[in-house]
């Protein structure tokens, strides 16, 4: 994917509500490689006050979008396995870095790894996209 096409990714993502609405920013992008940080607020915690495991998802989920979708065609999550290592600081900044590990004409595998400010372990994730030949609509 060219660099346009991926300044034409990065502006759509900026337009996606539900990123804007969990404060989702994309720090880096490029075919098979994110990078997507989310500072945490009060309002992403549990009943027993840690932070969400869905706040956590979403930005796992995020970083995978992006990356699997900067190929410039359409790929979708077929599964995706998280494991939370450890509850993030409730005012803690984290940061989702998806890598592509292994691409076929259909599938694509992902590692994702939820780091904070002090590079601690909080989640990983292995994912599996499903690749379709359709180009991205807005490029």
């Amino acid at each position: 994917m060219d660099d346009s096409a991926l300044l034409s990714l990065a502006r759509q993502i900026k337009k996606e509500k539900y990123a804007r609405k969990m404060g989702l920013k994309l720090l880096e992008v490029d075919p098979g490689h994110a990078v997507v940080e989310l500072q945490l607020k009060d309002d992403m915690t549990n009943i027993f006050g840690m932070v969400h495991g869905g706040a956590i998802f979403s930005l796992i989920d995020e970083a995978f979008e992006i990356s699997c979708n900067a190929h410039g065609t359409v790929a979708v999550a077929l599964s995706m396995s998280i494991t939370y290592h450890r509850a993030p600081d409730a005012k803690a900044r984290l940061r989702a870095e998806s890598k592509e590990i292994h691409r076929s004409t259909k599938t694509a595998t992902y590692e994702i790894k939820v780091t904070d400010e002090d590079n601690a372990l909080i989640a990983s994730c292995s994912a599996l996209a499903y690749r379709k030949q359709d180009k991205l609509p807005f490029l």
